[in-house]
């Protein structure tokens, strides 16, 4: 195992908890930069799991869903007059 596989799982444990006030508030991020977010951060997570980097690789994808959560969220969202 490498030890950067356990860096970046870490950091982004680190993430997921950051995230969870957004996810479970009533502001959320602009659609475009939640959807481009969590599009880059898969691309990691695939890219983090080629180099067997399997905890990164996790976590990353499970950033990446909270992000599509947000995603969501945003677009089921009535709009604000």
């Amino acid at each position: 195992m490498q030890w950067q596989d356990y860096v970046i799982a870490v950091g982004s444990i680190l993430f997921i908890i950051a995230l969870m006030p957004s996810v479970l508030g009533k502001n959320k991020p602009a659609l475009s930069t939640s959807v481009m977010t969590g599009s880059v951060l898969m691309v990691f997570a695939i890219t983090y799991t080629t180099l067997h980097l399997w905890f990164a690789g996790i976590t990353t994808a499970l950033t990446a869903i909270q992000w599509f959560i947000l995603a969501i969220q945003k677009y089921q969202q009535k709009p604000e007059k």
